[in-house]
């Protein structure tokens, strides 16, 4: 009886260490997710003021303009991932 009960309590502390853990990596995507729609959010206005300036409309459904759209993503978000990839190493 005392064994289970002793089982029981290590069982529970893996448990909430995992849910820590869990939640920490929700946290961390959701600071991701913000920083992602804050780029997305600065790329098409600094888009908008450059088509402004351009000569006719833009062609939203333009597949060859499509394909050609470059994805920036700044050295913040590749500091963070790397800091992320340490701390699960850590861990």
């Amino acid at each position: 009886m005392l064994s289970r009960l002793q089982e029981l309590k290590k069982e529970e502390e893996t448990l909430l260490k995992v849910k820590a853990m869990l939640q920490d990596q929700l946290t961390r995507l959701k600071v991701e997710e913000l920083t992602l729609r804050s780029m997305i959010s600065t790329d098409r206005e600094g888009c908008s003021a450059q088509l402004a300036c351009t000569e006719g409309p833009a062609q939203l459904d333009n597949e060859s303009q499509i394909n050609q759209t470059e994805l920036r993503l700044t050295a913040t978000i590749d500091q963070e991932m790397e800091e992320d990839e340490e701390e699960e190493e850590e861990d």
